[in-house]
């Protein structure tokens, strides 16, 4: 048994969620399923983050007091654990007063190590991102991820972390750990960041301006930036510094993040684990975005896809699964209602299910009894697409192994077979119900419920009253 640690990153509470976050969360429970799966004990992390000028804002649209409004939308958050059936161990929040403290004394020790000063500056700054931009970030001078909203001017006296002192540490990061950041090319990707050139960057704010977030320590006129209070949540959520103990026996961590997050996962959370003396990450995987009809999703366009509103129509498994097996790991996937309806009518319905009614009902009608049942299976192959990240290959895998059983029956005919030899069908009988019970365990990280329902069925030797996935 081994110990991992698994975190997503942490979504803002400005909107509800969705799809492309569904998908982040959806993978790393696969991940986290994996390796319960195959005996590791496991903490996989989850929550929200709660600080910052775009939840101030939206707090004040909405006439709430920021706190109330992050209490709010914090508990549509938690309940992804059973509306997408995710077993994240623990839900933190920004606003938790253990995190406070922690992000609070990740300031102190960085500031002792030097790394935090004081200065006046300009820059540009998107609110969407809740970054700086410098001019070769835009496109015609807009952010390319929040095109419809007007960057701001902050000209004011902030404090800074040095970043630039830590570019040579970084890179030789990269190079000694060169699967740190998958894919490859995202490595390579932030590694050429890095080389460029590195500007420190503010982590502070006014609190004349902009009052919600962490007090920066002995000075009450500014709060810490979001970004650097919430990063540090990946480690006051496994009790540092107050819980060592507990610290050590889960860091370092794997990290599940989207490629907007390259740079703040891959460089400038790295640089600050540097500052407070603390290893770097074990692993960061880095996600493509989720389009639709090949345009980004935007609530202007009209193009996104609720994820709720296809739970509501599939089911939770359905979405896992096409998630899994229809969205590429690292490049950016195409995703609309008719590709989830096609998928899920093919593969599901027609697929997995309709496979699932035939076997049951050929074991049903004669069999006496669900066959002997190993206590494990074959599952090695698997296991290696998944240790490596590659759900959509495991997936397929799995298809592969259910079309590669339809194709069986098709060529035994065991419902003829068993009416003129019925020792000889059954024999192939009880050889389809078990290659359908290791099918149903290789779900278990992608399909749980799945899983759970129709290794039931098989050891109750018993038919679906309905199939298991209906055709739409």
């Amino acid at each position: 048994m081994k110990n991992f640690y698994l975190t997503t990153t942490l979504p803002y509470v400005n909107a509800s969620p969705h799809i492309g976050f569904a998908l982040e969360i959806i993978r790393a429970d696969i991940l986290a399923r994996y390796h319960r799966l195959k005996g590791d004990e496991v903490f996989f992390n989850f929550g929200v983050d709660e600080h910052g000028r775009k939840i101030y804002e939206k707090a004040l649209e909405a006439g709430m007091d920021p706190q109330a409004y992050c209490d709010e939308y914090a508990t549509k958050f938690n309940k992804l654990k059973d509306v997408l059936n995710v077993s994240y161990d623990t839900f933190i929040r920004t606003t938790d007063s253990h995190h406070v403290m922690a992000a609070t004394e990740f300031w102190r020790r960085s500031y002792g190590a030097g790394d935090i000063y004081k200065k006046r500056y300009q820059t540009k700054y998107c609110v969407g991102c809740e970054l700086e931009k410098q001019d070769s970030d835009l496109i015609r001078g807009k952010c390319p991820e929040h095109p419809n909203r007007e960057l701001e001017l902050i000209d004011e006296e902030n404090y800074f972390f040095r970043f630039s002192k830590y570019a040579p540490r970084l890179l030789e990061l990269y190079e000694n750990n060169p699967e740190l950041i998958a894919p490859d090319w995202r490595q390579k990707e932030i590694r050429l960041f890095v080389e460029r050139g590195l500007q420190d960057f503010s982590i502070s704010r006014l609190k004349s301006k902009m009052p919600w977030g962490v007090p920066v320590p002995e000075d009450d006129e500014h709060v810490i930036y979001v970004w650097f209070d919430a990063l540090v949540n990946y480690i006051s959520v496994i009790g540092w510094p107050d819980d060592m103990e507990r610290f050590n026996k889960w860091w370092p961590v794997v990290q599940v993040c989207g490629k907007d997050n390259l740079r703040q996962q891959g460089a400038m959370w790295q640089a600050m684990l540097m500052s407070a003396g603390l290893p770097p990450s074990k692993k960061i995987y880095v996600n493509g975005f989720i389009i639709s009809a090949g345009q980004k999703m935007s609530k202007s366009i009209g193009n996104v896809i609720d994820p709720l509103v296809i739970v509501s129509e599939y089911g939770t498994d359905a979405l896992r699964f096409f998630l899994a097996k229809e969205v590429t790991p690292f490049e950016d996937s195409d995703v609309t209602s008719e590709r989830i309806k096609e998928s899920y009518n093919a593969h599901l319905a027609n697929g997995l299910g309709n496979l699932a009614s035939r076997i049951l009902t050929l074991s049903e009608k004669h069999l006496d009894k669900c066959p002997d049942i190993p206590e494990s299976s074959d599952m090695q192959e698997l296991f290696d697409y998944l240790e490596n990240y590659e759900i959509k290959k495991a997936t397929d895998y799995i298809w592969g192994r259910i079309e590669s059983l339809d194709r069986y029956i098709q060529e035994t005919e065991p419902f003829k077979i068993v009416k003129v030899d019925a020792e000889k069908g059954k024999e192939i009988i009880k050889k389809l119900v078990l290659e359908l019970y290791t099918i149903a365990r290789m779900l278990n990280p992608i399909m749980p419920a799945t899983n759970i329902k129709l290794k039931e069925l098989i050891k109750a030797n018993e038919k679906p009253d309905q199939p298991l996935f209906l055709r739409k």
